[in-house]
């Protein structure tokens, strides 16, 4: 069986007998050796000590004289959280049911990042096993921003943080990374775009987030984006749906749908209020889609056997930064469903 993302720390978890995730002390060792939670240079002797004795026993109680007695106030909030964070991890039966709870409830002051990394390791669980590169660079999009490009009339996405930091490697530079990507189709840098001929090598790079997605031009990226929806909720809610991609709601008398993001949300509620889109409104939309339940007693009765339909779309910027979470809170499901 092929690995992928060993960054997402899934070595560091246990799997258990229902087949979720379980915390385990390597994994919050892991949490306290990030740079957030690294005493500064001017931190006091007491964070010093604390962060000293966690790394030594991560799973050691911390009380409230422990963090009050941080001189710095922010210090102090970092740790509660990061202590209340921890604790959350340790007594839920998985992580996974550690992120529905989130989804649903709201996730409050939990740093996006901390809500990334948990979503990276619960779609690593999920996508164990899978042979198919073009589903795991889609899988991406789940916990990675990406910068879309338009490139002789097809859609790309790259990942933002790379191209980032490839803007600063070469801000010297008169052309873009962007730039270069546009007027490069088939590679820009270390960045490919995934295609028939190249996505085996996705194996070997897994982890570096170099291969760009040609979601408007290549039928598979599309589709590998359904699978992952698919999976995601099989996974988290145990619900077998099937998603497709469209090229419009043409349904009038549509009943839910799911913004994946922001921008989303935004454009799918005033198509809901019979609003009419502007052009370069319209134009944000990257992906449209149309999901359905397999057992449609599991649905709302607001929805019945109408099919729901979700939207993904980029900022202003330019950039995607899909929701994952809003595929449990959003789905439209009965009561009964949604106890479970």
């Amino acid at each position: 069986m092929r690995e992928f993302w060993v960054a997402s720390g899934h070595h560091l978890t246990r799997r258990a007998d229902h087949g979720g995730l379980v915390a385990t002390p390597e994994l919050i060792m892991a949490y306290l050796a990030r740079p957030e939670l690294l005493p500064p240079a001017d931190a006091c002797e007491a964070e010093r000590r604390l962060h000293e004795s966690l790394m030594a026993d991560p799973l050691r109680p911390v009380s409230g004289a422990d963090i009050a007695a941080l001189a710095d106030a922010d210090a102090r909030e970092n740790w509660s959280f990061m202590m209340n964070f921890r604790d959350r991890l340790m007594e839920a039966p998985s992580l996974e049911a550690v992120y529905v709870a989130l989804a649903r409830k709201g996730a409050g002051d939990l740093p996006p990042i901390f809500l990334s990394q948990l979503c990276h390791l619960i779609l690593r669980n999920a996508l164990e096993g899978c042979d198919d590169p073009y589903i795991l660079r889609a899988a991406e999009l789940f916990y990675r921003s990406q910068l879309a490009a338009i490139h002789e009339g097809t859609l790309l996405l790259a990942d933002a943080e790379v191209i980032e930091a490839e803007q600063h490697a070469q801000h010297d530079l008169h052309s873009s990374p962007l730039t270069a990507m546009l007027q490069q189709p088939k590679s820009f840098g270390e960045m490919d775009v995934m295609d028939d001929e190249n996505a085996w090598t996705y194996w070997s790079r897994s982890d570096a987030h170099a291969m760009v997605m040609n979601l408007g031009g290549n039928k598979k990226a599309r589709a590998a984006l359904c699978r992952v929806i698919e999976r995601w909720i099989a996974h988290l809610l145990g619900i077998t749906v099937k998603v497709e991609t469209i090229a419009s709601i043409e349904d009038r008398d549509w009943r839910w749908f799911i913004g994946l993001d922001s921008e989303a949300t935004r454009i799918g509620n005033a198509l809901w209020h019979g609003e009419r889109l502007e052009g370069s409104v319209a134009e944000r939309i990257v992906a449209l889609m149309r999901l359905t339940f397999d057992d449609a007693r599991l649905v709302d009765e607001r929805v019945g056997d109408k099919p729901v339909y979700l939207i993904l779309a980029m900022g202003a910027d330019k950039v995607v930064r899909l929701k994952p979470q809003n595929l449990i809170a959003g789905l439209p499901l009965a009561a009964t469903a949604n106890a479970t």
